[in-house]
């Protein structure tokens, strides 16, 4: 009976469903905290497959609204139910981390903290509660930082520094700014990257009272405008243009903008310290021509910086942000990994282990051979690049992936840069009349060629693990901390022990850093013997190594 009327089903005819005239159910729309439901925009009414959704383009964020196809996703009973009772909660989207909202240009709200103070302007303060968590859960992985803040504390180590900080804007940066005013200094903050700031996280850091300039999703425009709001308005506390007299830069971007648009305030500057690549290549570039206007700490080139942040950052994060990204599977792929330092190291020791096949590109001979020891081989990449699967560049250069290159491509190929220069995709050749480009999510953008292949390009090739924020926090605290100490070291040092010049970090500090981590291991270090210690000429107590030492 049952495969009679089974039978019977098929049989039957049912009306056929049109489109045009007839009316389909949306999606349901997610529920909203009520702190902000005010500043909810209007949801769209679209009868057929489309839902209207506000994205980027090539014009700017404020780009008109465009349809594009409703992805629905297959969930069991369970897992909807569950959804339901977490929408009364805090996600990402609701914390004002998507880009698929309403754009609404922070620069034209009028905002306050609950101190009353407006020195800031971020995408919404009412997500300060959230941004908070966030920074808890982060001081919980950053326990060596932490540990150092509660020393730092008693002392005021920073007592009267006033520092202007242009980095991400994530719960591991702002675990840091806090450590910094906590020991005294007083702080204004901007974003470095328009792709890697946590909105919850930089209105947390406006409700404690601390000027923050930063919010996602920006414009290059914006990017500069905030630079320029930390830079320029720290002259209205003090009324006068020698506010700030310590720097903490990613990047170079804030040393060069305020070089450029505001030398005088570099009167009263003690001391720079920069922990990027490109912004070191700035630097010491200004430093031979004789125009760098204070001493520089050169963070990017500490061993903790290098070993930890490069190496071990990229390991544990690459493959998790194209993951979370794409949502691709990546074993079995041909990676072709562009520059073998530290970050190429790390990048194709994390692919190799979920099962790639992993193939270098190095200019560096010794760099090559390294790559050759470790079972990869060691190509060009115009000879792969027809069959890569996944390109990461890792080189801190600029334009190592051309058109040209992009071209030869195959369909669905990723790009992904890791390297500390937003230059090294040639984004800007693929902005032609003949190129469209497609958002798919926030920071994922398929690039279309005129025969239908795609490229799928993550963060329009800057960082692409900060665009899913898939750094992990100790990682990023053995870094803070060695920023910290190296602030502390320019901004107490006496006025003849640095001249404008670029400076490396004293070898003992380094393994201050690192010695503070090893608790977190349960680690225990062997400590050497008078003999033993004459035998090798150091110090019982170090540094173990010379300043030249390679580790």
């Amino acid at each position: 009976n049952e495969y009679k009327s089974y039978l019977s089903c098929r049989s039957m005819s049912f009306p056929k469903f049109d489109p045009d005239t007839e009316a389909v159910d949306e999606p349901p729309a997610p529920q909203v905290p009520k702190s902000l439901r005010a500043a909810q925009p209007p949801t769209p009414s679209d009868h057929g497959r489309h839902m209207i959704r506000k994205i980027g383009s090539s014009e700017g964020v404020k780009a008109s609204y465009k349809r594009e196809k409703w992805r629905s996703r297959s969930m069991s009973i369970s897992s909807n139910a569950s959804t339901q009772s977490s929408r009364s909660s805090y996600t990402s989207d609701e914390s004002g981390s998507s880009s698929d909202e309403e754009y609404i240009d922070p620069k034209e709200l009028e905002q306050t903290n609950s101190k009353g103070q407006s020195d800031f302007c971020v995408k919404n303060i009412k997500l300060a509660k959230f941004g908070r968590r966030e920074l808890e859960i982060a001081q919980e992985e950053m326990s060596a930082l932490m540990l150092l803040r509660n020393k730092l504390n008693t002392e005021r180590s920073l007592e009267g520094a006033r520092i202007l900080i242009c980095t991400h804007i994530t719960a591991q940066a702002a675990v840091l700014i806090e450590t910094l005013t906590s020991c005294g200094a007083e702080c204004r903050v901007c974003s470095c990257n328009i792709y890697s700031t946590q909105n919850e996280v930089a209105a947390a850091l406006a409700e404690a009272g601390i000027p923050t300039f930063a919010w996602k999703p920006m414009e290059e425009k914006d990017f500069w405008w905030c630079i320029d709001q930390c830079v320029s308005g720290a002259d209205s506390p003090s009324g006068k243009a020698g506010w700030a007299n310590m720097i903490l830069d990613d990047g170079g971007d804030l040393t060069h903008h305020m070089y450029k648009n505001h030398p005088e305030k570099f009167n009263c500057v003690k001391g720079i310290v920069e922990e990027n690549i490109a912004g070191i290549h700035r630097l010491y570039q200004m430093s031979r021509a004789g125009k760098l206007p204070a001493p520089v700490m050169n963070v990017n080139d500490s061993v903790t910086k290098t070993k930890f942040d490069n190496l071990y950052a990229s390991r544990e994060s690459v493959t998790d942000a194209i993951k979370r990204s794409t949502d691709c599977m990546i074993g079995g792929k041909l990676v072709v990994i562009l520059g073998y330092g530290e970050v190429g190291k790390g990048c194709a020791a994390a692919f190799q282990g979920i099962g790639c096949i992993v193939v270098v590109t190095e200019c560096d001979p010794i760099c090559a051979i390294q790559a050759c020891m470790q079972g990869l081989r060691v190509v060009r990449l115009e000879d792969v690049v027809h069959y890569a699967d996944i390109i990461v560049t890792c080189t801190g250069n600029r334009n190592v992936v051309t058109r040209e290159h992009m071209n030869k491509m195959k369909k669905g190929c990723i790009l992904a840069n890791m390297g500390l220069t937003s230059g090294e995709i040639d984004v800007p050749s693929l902005n032609t009349s003949d190129i469209r480009w497609e958002r798919v999510r926030s920071q994922v953008d398929h690039i279309f060629w005129p025969d239908g292949k795609y490229l799928v390009l993550l963060a329009k090739g800057r960082l692409a693990n900060h665009c899913c924020s898939s750094i992990p926090s100790f990682v990023i605290s053995v870094t803070a901390t060695t920023q910290a100490l190296a602030l502390i070291e320019l901004y107490k040092a006496p006025p003849s022990r640095y001249k404008p010049d670029v400076y490396l970090l004293p070898k003992k500090m380094d393994e201050y850093v690192a010695s503070l981590h090893l608790t977190v291991f349960n680690a225990h270090l062997t400590e050497l013997t008078k003999e033993q210690a004459a035998f090798m000429n150091v110090n019982r107590t170090g540094p173990f190594k010379t300043q030249h030492y390679k580790y």
